[in-house]
């Protein structure tokens, strides 16, 4: 299978695992619907397996998000005095 077929399973996936959630969250008693639930769960789970296998980890520890925080600031570097 390839990256992208992956990636959009994974996707299909883990949105219906979230509506799941959000139904869940209002019907706690739905058993079909937790069942259904723990069955995307393990589909997700060996998606996600084989995808890190063939691909590489999906998420990386390193958080680039928060990289344009760390120093030098733009008035650090001295530039503009």
């Amino acid at each position: 299978m390839t990256r992208g077929m992956l990636l959009n399973q994974l996707d299909a996936v883990q949105f219906a695992m979230w509506e799941l959630h959000l139904y869940l969250d209002t019907h706690p008693g739905d058993i079909g619907a937790l069942k259904l639930y723990k069955k995307y769960e393990e589909k997700n789970q060996k998606l996600t397996e084989e995808y890190e296998e063939n691909f590489g980890p999906l998420f990386s520890n390193a958080d680039p998000g928060v990289s344009w925080l760390k120093n030098p600031w733009p008035w650090d570097l001295g530039g503009n005095r």
